[in-house]
């Protein structure tokens, strides 16, 4: 599986850090990054002490969005195929983590980039930092999400103005919109995502871990492994589960009792 150095992964305990490294590019996405982001995520799903992810990136913005130089000469089926399909598959697997994800916004979020900062369950903009869906005013659409996790996190008509008109929101703005949760001091991102990190890490992970899927089943997201994992985990500590096996071993009609 790809790591790709742009797309750097470290594990401190029970918090694993992601951070974009292509600040002279204002970390546009381009193939390989989305392959290291894929590849991020199942790494910290396959961790076995992991507990909470910091998304974070190098540099004056979180992320400019996908790198016009890697997709902008794409015939059709190679636009959807390879690009949009791949960006999928990235950021399901990242909203998707068994753990909270925490995104640390420390510059602008255009694009792809707000479609990425929208995987995280808690977000975090420092002063300054602008967001926007500026993909119509190119002729193109929003390709990752952009259009349907957008809208079950931030709301329909919050996306409608940033789609349909371009514009651009930062700070209270942002925050009222619900775009970010919390709105803090140049600089201080990256400490105050140690902090939310820290109290997520400390509280009962299993707990943590399920009340997330349960929100994420909620908002209309992941509902089917939601309810079928809960389903799975009542069923496997029962006493008719052990008898179901045993007899299934023993080539014997199973004798089951409710329990």
């Amino acid at each position: 599986m790809n790591r790709d150095p742009r797309v750097a992964l470290a594990f401190d305990g029970p918090v694993a850090r992601l951070t974009l490294k292509r600040a002279e590019k204002l970390n546009a996405l381009d193939m390989g990054m989305i392959e290291g982001l894929f590849a991020a995520a199942q790494a910290i799903e396959a961790h076995p002490d992991a507990r909470v992810a910091i998304l974070a990136a190098e540099g004056k913005a979180f992320c400019a969005g996908g790198d016009i130089a890697a997709w902008g000469g794409l015939e059709p089926l190679a636009m959807w195929r390879d690009w949009t399909r791949a960006g999928h598959r990235a950021f399901e697997a990242l909203a998707r983590l068994r753990v909270p994800l925490v995104a640390v916004l420390a510059g602008h979020a255009f694009g792809g980039g707000l479609e990425l900062a929208a995987t995280a369950d808690i977000r975090l903009a420092e002063e300054g930092a602008r967001f926007g869906l500026p993909e119509t005013g190119l002729g193109m659409v929003p390709g990752w999400s952009g259009t349907q996790r957008l809208v079950r996190r931030f709301g329909a008509q919050t996306v409608r103005r940033l789609s349909l008109t371009g514009d651009m929101v930062e700070g209270p703005d942002a925050l009222a919109l619900g775009i970010v949760d919390e709105v803090v001091p140049r600089g201080a991102g990256l400490a105050r995502a140690e902090a939310i990190a820290a109290a997520v890490a400390a509280r009962g992970p299993v707990a943590v871990q399920v009340a997330k899927q349960m929100i994420n089943a909620a908002e209309g997201e992941d509902a089917d492994l939601a309810f079928e994992s809960m389903a799975g985990a009542l069923t496997s500590y029962t006493a008719d589960l052990r008898e179901g096996v045993a007899a299934f071993r023993e080539k014997r009609a199973p004798r089951f009792d409710g329990r």
